[in-house]
């Protein structure tokens, strides 16, 4: 038995090519059966900010895509706040109405339609575009789902009692900050802040245990009326796409002020994410069950049910790398510092996200980004944080020509990638999520 979110159709026949030539090479990220969508412009232009969707290494400008005509009407009406760069009302459709866009867009792209005369001046060369965050992202709520990240973090601070007894019953998230969210290709400031002295006064100054998170951002599509719960059936209507996301964390600021409420400023100074938004349809030939560990409770009723069991969870390859000052200088690549996946790290699914998030009435909006809490493995190289990587800081990693690391210095870049493959489907990716560090003001 399928589900809308899992059937596959003519989209993700892994046999399908397109007239893009660097669509169909071995690899990319972006091949006709992904699409996903972003928010692009000219690169050092002024013009207004449109969406496109990705396709090999370019774009289809979906305002210039519009003008261009050869759609039906009801493809035409879908394609009105794309061409006029609201990612958002077009996330608010329902799940059947992006299909068939989806559907629409990929035909047109296809190797032999007879749509690529009017399509191939609607084109862009990626290198050639600046990339924006891709919808306006009204709330953010970061979530704890990567037991291995928070059972080895609570072994750090509580060696006799790592996993707090509430873990395996309730998604735990806290309000993130949006204003500060940025997009790939980012760099920020080293935030400064309070930290504990040695005589356990707080000290002020710029961070020194600076850390990224490697994380999933879940982009919510179909809102919800405040005072109606979602029901975890119906989750993944209200579910648009996936993105890549790095929860950037200040270590010392976060251990000084995070009792009694949780993270404040360890957190709200900056988050990327990718540009791309993989949707939930492109997705569909990646799911998988939902399981738990022998003897782990089952979830709550409204956390349960029969969909999300069967195919509730999303296989992802995730991998961190790192591109630091001397590795540039010295004309040498970015080293991967670890590599999982997503089904090994994360302790609750999507569907599980939304419906544990509007239980109490909450309302979703179109655009709102749910993270996914740091998924790290079970094996220590698959670990999604430095925090992790090196002990709290106690075991530095070294790095190829000698430098190494305990967290995060000036300069250094981090990269975030991901993927998804299996036999019978065709290879897509979320882009990468890359930031770099700059010195404190």
């Amino acid at each position: 038995m399928t589900t809308p979110h899992t059937r596959l159709d003519a989209t993700h026949d892994p046999a399908l090519r397109s007239w893009v030539p660097s669509a169909n090479a071995e690899g990319t990220d972006f091949p006709i059966q992904n699409l996903p969508f972003g928010r692009l412009r000219a690169a050092d232009s002024e013009e207004p900010w449109r969406i496109g969707v990705a396709i090999g290494d370019q774009a289809l400008d979906l305002q210039r895509a519009a003008a261009s005509g050869g759609w039906s009407a009801d493809i035409v009406a879908l394609l009105k706040p794309l061409a006029a760069g609201d990612l958002n009302s077009f996330m608010a459709q329902r799940p059947a109405a992006r299909r068939r866009l989806r559907a629409a867009l990929s035909a047109a792209l296809a190797e032999g339609s007879p749509s690529q005369a009017r399509l191939a001046g609607c084109v862009r060369p990626m290198a050639s575009l600046e990339m924006a965050v891709p919808c306006r992202i009204d709330d953010y709520t970061d979530f704890y789902t990567g037991i291995h990240h928070a059972t080895t973090v609570g072994k750090l601070f509580r060696p006799d009692n790592p996993l707090l007894p509430n873990y395996k019953w309730v998604p735990i998230g806290y309000h993130g900050r949006g204003s500060s969210i940025g997009v790939s290709g980012e760099s920020f400031r080293r935030p400064k802040g309070q930290t504990a002295g040695p005589d356990g006064t707080p000290q002020f100054g710029p961070c020194q245990r600076l850390d990224y998170e490697l994380e999933l951002g879940l982009f919510v599509g179909l809102g919800n009326e405040r005072g109606r719960p979602v029901p975890i059936d119906e989750a993944e209507d209200h579910l648009f796409g996936v993105t890549l996301l790095n929860d950037w964390s200040a270590r010392d600021v976060q251990a000084w002020e995070y009792q009694p409420l949780g993270p404040f400023l360890a957190k709200s100074f900056a988050t990327t994410v990718s540009p791309w938004i993989v949707t939930m349809d492109a997705l569909a030939p990646f799911r998988a069950p939902f399981t738990r560990p022998d003897g782990d409770p089952a979830p709550l009723p409204y956390l349960d049910g029969e969909a999300n069991r069967r195919a509730g969870a999303i296989d992802l390859t995730l991998e961190v790398w790192l591109h630091t000052a001397a590795q540039r200088e010295r004309g040498e690549g970015p080293v991967r510092l670890s590599s999982g996946r997503s089904v090994e790290a994360a302790y609750w699914t999507a569907a599980q996200l939304v419906a544990h998030h509007t239980v109490n009435g909450c309302n979703l909006q179109p655009g709102d980004l749910l993270g996914s809490g740091t998924l790290s493995g079970p094996l220590p190289e698959q670990a999604g944080s430095l925090l992790e990587l090196t002990q709290g800081g106690k075991q530095p990693i070294t790095l190829p020509g000698g430098d190494t690391r305990t967290f995060l210095r000036d300069g250094d870049t981090v990269i975030l990638r991901a993927f998804a493959q299996r036999d019978g489907a065709r290879r897509i990716g979320l882009g990468e999520c890359a930031a770099t560090v700059l010195p404190a003001v």
